[in-house]
C-alpha cells in the first residue's frame, strides 16, 4: 500500500504540475527592440495617483443632498480633462492591477505559483523606462516596481503594520501619502540636486493610496468611512495639483491621471469579475489629454451616466492595459516592452501627425513581440512539423508596416490609425497562437498518462478486492515482446523530444504515460476476467449502474461549478433510504438521516459567507456547542458505573474554550466597531485555542463516541473565532449527519448479512481489525466511496465556493490578527475550511472500521472517482479570468483528493486511534 500511495502521489503530482506547462506558462517574451514615438512628448511630467480599490460609482456618483463627493474631481471632469471607466480583467487584485496599469500586460498567470509580492519573471515597465520615479505608498505595491528598475526610481512607503483593517482612522494611509509629498517638494527647494531631477523630462510621480481599499475591507464601500476616504483623496489631489502648478511656475507640462487598480463588492470583497470590481474609475487632465465634450446623446447602456448626472459629458471608456501605452505617448518615453495595451488615440489633445505617429509606434512594439515569439517557437520545432500563424505571414506585416508609413507621408492619418489598430490585432492574436502552440500535444500526453493511471487503479481494486476474476482460467504468460515494444516506444519519444531541444518537463509528461500503460497491459488477465464478468451482467443492470454513476459524477462536478447542485445531491441522498430496506427496519436511523440532509442541503442555499454577517448567529452557535457539552457529560455520567475525574476535567476545558471563544468573538467585535483595534487578551485567547485545539482530542478516551464528540468541540471553537454568521452551524450540522452515516452502514451491513463484531457506541479506535476479516467488496462499497466524496465537497464548497477569491471574508481572522499579512491570513481562512474536511474524513475512518472494509480499496474507489473528476476539470481549465473561471482549484481540488485522503488515511489515524497519555486511564 505504501509504495502504491508513493507511486500514486508522484504520479497526481506530475499531472498537476503539468497544467503550468500547458496552461500557465509565462506569455512574455525579451528581446525586443524599445520603441518610443519620434516627435516631442505634449508632457514633460506624469503624475500617476492609483486610490485601491475606488469603484467607479463612488467616485462620481453624488451623494443623499445632490452634491458631488468629489468636487475637484467632478469639476475636471466638466472643464479641464476628460473621463471615462477603466475595465479591468480579472482577477481583481492588486497586483494584477498595478501591472496592468503600469506595464500594459495583463497579469502573467504563472504569478499563482509565486505569491504577490515577488516578480515571477522580469517585465519592462513605464517606471523602468522613465528618466527618473518618485514613488510614495504600500511597500507591497512600490516594492514590485523598484526591484529591478534601478537607482533611477525612489520609493516612500510607511511600515508594513500599519495596514491594520481594525485601526482607529485607516485614512492615515492615504494623509501619510499626501503630507510626504507636500514635504518632498518642500525640502526640493532647498536641495539643488533634487530640484534639477524634478526639472528634468521623462519623469513620473507614482501615488498609491490604500486607505479606500483598507476602508471597504474594513467597513464596506457603502459605509460613510469608505465615503468618506473618496472626500479625503478628493482634496489631497486638489492640493497637489495646485502645490505642482505652483512648483513648476503654471507651465502647463504636467499630465495627471487618476484611475483605481479595481473595484470592490458591495461586502467589501474583490478577485471576480463582478462589475463593482471591474469598473474603475479614469479622470486624466493636464498636458496632452482632451477637453470635456460636450455630447447630446452616447454609446453606453449602463445606469452610470444617469446615476451620476454625466450623460452631458463625453464618456471615453478605457482598457486597463491601454493606460500604460498612453502614459508612455504623454511624456515620450519607449512603450513598455512587454505592453499588449492599445494607445486610446481619443484621449491625446495633439496634432494628427502625432496621433498616428504614436499608433505607427504601438503597432511595431506589439509587432516586435510577435515575431520573438515566432522565432523562439520555430527555433525548437523541427521545419516540417512547424506550423506558422497563417493570418500574419512575413510578408503581410512587412506590407501593413509599408501601408501605415505611405499613409503618414500622405497625411491619410485616420488610415495609418485604423491600419495600425488592425496591425495590432492581428499580433495580439498571432502571440496568443504561439503561446499556446504545444497545448495540444502536452495535453494528449497527460490525458493518455492520466487515464492509463485511472485504469490501472481500477484494475487494482478488481484484482486485490473482487472475485471477478478467480473463474478465469489461467493464461500462458506473454513473451517478451510486450515489455520490448514499450521500451522502444520511450526510446523513439525521447529521440524526438531531443531533437527539438524541449524542456525535461516535456520528457516527464511525454515518457510516464509509457510504463503506466505497460503496467496496465501486463494485467492481461484482469482485463479479460472483467470483459468476461460484463457480458454475463444483465444489460439492463449495467445500463442502470452505469447511468446512475455517471449522474452522480456529473453531479459531483457540476457542484464545483453551482453550490446549489450539493443541495441537489443532498435531496437525492434523503430520499436514498426508501430506495432500500433502510427505511423499514430501521426508522428511526432513517428519518434522522433524512431530517440532517435536507437540514445540511439548506447551506448550499444561503449567500456565500461575509456577504451578511450577524454575530449573533455566532454566539447562537456557541451556545449549541454548550449544550452539546452538556448533554455528553450528563449521558457519559447515566452511561458509566464512575466518571473518571480527568474525563470531567476535559470536557470542562472544551466548555470553557468554548466560552472563551465566544467571549473573543463578541468582544472583538464591538472592539472594531467602536474602533478600537484588537484587544491583545482576545488576540492571546484566540491563538492559546487554536493551538490547544490539536492537543486535547489526543487527551480523550478511545472509545469511537467520545473520540469523535472531543474532536468536534475542540474544532469547534477554533471555528466559532473564524465564524461570521450563519456558517457558524455548518459544522455542527455536518458532524450530527456524520454519526448517521457511520450507524447507518452499520445498519445496512447487518441487514446484507455480515456480522458486525462490535457495536458503533463500544468500538474502541485502538482495535487493531484483523486482515483476514476483510471481505470482498460489493457494489454498496462504489456507493459508500461516492457518498464519502460528495460529503468532502460539501465540506469544502457548503458555505462557499473556495475556487473563488469572493469566498473569503478577511473579516474571519480579525479574532487572531487585524494587520494584513496575506499568508498567515491565507493559513487561518484554509484551516477554517479543512475543519469541516477533518470532520468528515474522521467519519470516514469510522465507516471503514465498521464495514470491515480494507481501507486500501476505500482508498483505491475514491483514488478513481477524484481522477474522474480531474479529468473533466482538465479540459476546463483556462488561463484567462478569475482564479474561479481559470480552474486551477477546480482541477487542484479533484486531483489532490486523492493526496487528501490518503494522507488523511495515514495522519488521522494518529489523533483518532492514539491512546490517552500516562495518567490517564
Amino acid at each position: 500500500m505504501l509504495l502504491l500511495f508513493i507511486v500514486g502521489l508522484l504520479v497526481h503530482f506530475v499531472f498537476f504540475a503539468s497544467i503550468f506547462d500547458i496552461y500557465f506558462t509565462s506569455p512574455l517574451v525579451h528581446g525586443m527592440t524599445p520603441q518610443s514615438t519620434p516627435l516631442p512628448p505634449p508632457a514633460r511630467r506624469l503624475m500617476l495617483i492609483v486610490a485601491d480599490g475606488l469603484r467607479a460609482d463612488a467616485l462620481y456618483e453624488l451623494d443623499e443632498n445632490g452634491d458631488s463627493r468629489a468636487p475637484f474631481i467632478r469639476n475636471i471632469i466638466m472643464h479641464e480633462g476628460s473621463w471615462g471607466v477603466s475595465h479591468t480583467r480579472v482577477p481583481t487584485e492588486s497586483r494584477p492591477g498595478h501591472v496592468a496599469l503600469i506595464a500594459g500586460f495583463y497579469e502573467d498567470v504563472s504569478a499563482v505559483a509565486k505569491g504577490w509580492k515577488e516578480n515571477p519573471v522580469e517585465f519592462d515597465s513605464l517606471i523602468n523606462e522613465s528618466k527618473y520615479t518618485w514613488s510614495w505608498g504600500s511597500p507591497d505595491i512600490l516594492s514590485m516596481f523598484a526591484k529591478a528598475a534601478g537607482k533611477h526610481v525612489y520609493t516612500y512607503s510607511y511600515d508594513a503594520n500599519d495596514e491594520d483593517f481594525g485601526a482607529q482612522d485607516v485614512t492615515k494611509l492615504d494623509t501619510w501619502v499626501f503630507d510626504n509629498i507636500k514635504e518632498f517638494f518642500h525640502a526640493a527647494r532647498k536641495n539643488q540636486s533634487l530640484f534639477s531631477q524634478l526639472n528634468e523630462e521623462k519623469i513620473v510621480f507614482f501615488l498609491h493610496l490604500l486607505g479606500i481599499d483598507t476602508n471597504g475591507h474594513a467597513h464596506r464601500p457603502s459605509s460613510r468611512e469608505y465615503k468618506e476616504n473618496v472626500k479625503l483623496v478628493d482634496e489631497g489631489i486638489k492640493e497637489l495639483a495646485s502645490l505642482l502648478k505652483e512648483f513648476y511656475g503654471n507651465d502647463e507640462k504636467t499630465a495627471f491621471i487618476l484611475t483605481s487598480d479595481h473595484g470592490m463588492t458591495d461586502w467589501g470583497f474583490h478577485g471576480t469579475g463582478h462589475p463593482s470590481e471591474t469598473y474603475t474609475p479614469f479622470v486624466t487632465w493636464g498636458a496632452g489629454i482632451k477637453y470635456p465634450q460636450k455630447v447630446s446623446a452616447q454609446q453606453f447602456d449602463d445606469a452610470l451616466l444617469k446615476e451620476c448626472k454625466l450623460e452631458d459629458w463625453k464618456r471615453r471608456d478605457i482598457n486597463q492595459a491601454d493606460i500604460a501605452p498612453l502614459m508612455a505617448s504623454l511624456i515620450g518615453v519607449p512603450f513598455p516592452l512587454n505592453s499588449v495595451g492599445i494607445l486610446p488615440v481619443d484621449y491625446l489633445n495633439n496634432t494628427d501627425v502625432f496621433k498616428a505617429e504614436s499608433m505607427f509606434t504601438n503597432a511595431v512594439q506589439i509587432l516586435e513581440q510577435f515575431k520573438v515569439k515566432m522565432t523562439q517557437k520555430k527555433e525548437v520545432t523541427l521545419s516540417f512539423l512547424f506550423t506558422p500563424f497563417k493570418l500574419l505571414s512575413d510578408s503581410k506585416h512587412l506590407n501593413l508596416l509599408r501601408k501605415a508609413r505611405s499613409y503618414i507621408k500622405q497625411n491619410k492619418f485616420e488610415e495609418a490609425v485604423s491600419l495600425c489598430q488592425e496591425l495590432i490585432q492581428l499580433a495580439l492574436q498571432g502571440l496568443s497562437y504561439y503561446h499556446t502552440y504545444d497545448r495540444f500535444f502536452l495535453g494528449f500526453n497527460v490525458v493518455l498518462g492520466f487515464v492509463g493511471w485511472a485504469s490501472y487503479a481500477s484494475l487494482h481494486i478488481i484484482k486485490s478486492h473482487s472475485s471477478l476474476t478467480r473463474s478465469v482460467s489461467k493464461v500462458k504468460k506473454p513473451s517478451g515482446l510486450l515489455p520490448c515494444s514499450f521500451v522502444a516506444i520511450g526510446i523513439l519519444i525521447a529521440i524526438f523530444l531531443l531533437i527539438q531541444s524541449c524542456p525535461w518537463t516535456y520528457y516527464v509528461y511525454c515518457l510516464l504515460p509509457v510504463p503506466i500503460w505497460y503496467a496496465v497491459l501486463r494485467e492481461y488477465q484482469v482485463i479479460q476476467g472483467l470483459v468476461t464478468s460484463l457480458l454475463t451482467f444483465p444489460p439492463r443492470h449495467f445500463a442502470g449502474y452505469l447511468l446512475v454513476y455517471t449522474l452522480g459524477i456529473e453531479v459531483l462536478v457540476l457542484s464545483f461549478f453551482y453550490r446549489y447542485m450539493l443541495t441537489a445531491g443532498l435531496v437525492v441522498l434523503a430520499v436514498w433510504p426508501f430506495t432500500t430496506q433502510l427505511w423499514t427496519r430501521a426508522k428511526g436511523i432513517s428519518l434522522s438521516w433524512i431530517f440532517f440532509c435536507l437540514l445540511l442541503a439548506v447551506f448550499p442555499l444561503m449567500p456565500v459567507v461575509g456577504r451578511k454577517p450577524d454575530i449573533f448567529l455566532v454566539m447562537g452557535a456557541g451556545l449549541l456547542v454548550l449544550l452539546l457539552s452538556l448533554f455528553v457529560i450528563t449521558s457519559l455520567i447515566k452511561r458509566k458505573e464512575s466518571f473518571v475525574n480527568e474525563e470531567l476535567v476535559l470536557n470542562l476545558l472544551q466548555m470553557l474554550s468554548t466560552v472563551l471563544s465566544m467571549f473573543a468573538v463578541y468582544s472583538t467585535h464591538n472592539s472594531l466597531l467602536k474602533k478600537q483595534g484588537l484587544p491583545l487578551i482576545n488576540q492571546i485567547i484566540s491563538w492559546v485555542i487554536l493551538a490547544s485545539s490539536f492537543v486535547v482530542p489526543l487527551l480523550s478516551p478511545t472509545v469511537l463516541f467520545e473520540r469523535l464528540v472531543s474532536i468536534l468541540l475542540s474544532s469547534m471553537s477554533t471555528y466559532l473565532l473564524l465564524s461570521r454568521g450563519y456558517e457558524a452551524f455548518f459544522p455542527l450540522v455536518l458532524s450530527c449527519l456524520m454519526f448517521v452515516w457511520i450507524h447507518t452502514e452499520q445498519e445496512i451491513l447487518q441487514q446484507s448479512g455480515v456480522s458486525c463484531k462490535q457495536k458503533v457506541t463500544s468500538i474502541q479506535f485502538t482495535y487493531n481489525t484483523d486482515i483476514t476479516q476483510f471481505r470482498q467488496l460489493c457494489p454498496d462499497d462504489i456507493r459508500r466511496a461516492f457518498f464519502l466524496v460528495f460529503f468532502l465537497l460539501t465540506a469544502f464548497f457548503g458555505t462557499g465556493n473556495i475556487a473563488s477569491l469572493n469566498s473569503f471574508d478577511l473579516a474571519s481572522v480579525y479574532c487572531f490578527l487585524t494587520v494584513f499579512s496575506p499568508y498567515t491570513m491565507g493559513a487561518l481562512m484554509m484551516w477554517k475550511i479543512i475543519i469541516p474536511f477533518v470532520l468528515v474524513m474522521c467519519a470516514f475512518e469510522v465507516v471503514q472500521l465498521t464495514t470491515q472494509l480494507s481501507s486500501k480499496s476505500l482508498f483505491l474507489m475514491v483514488l478513481v472517482i477524484s481522477d474522474i473528476m480531474a479529468l473533466h476539470f482538465f479540459f476546463l481549465v483556462k488561463d484567462y479570468g478569475s482564479w474561479l473561471d481559470i480552474g486551477t482549484r477546480r482541477f487542484a481540488c479533484a486531483a489532490l483528493l486523492f493526496t487528501y485522503t490518503s494522507l488523511s488515511d495515514l495522519s488521522l489515524r494518529h489523533p483518532i486511534c492514539a491512546g490517552r497519555t500516562k495518567g490517564l486511564p
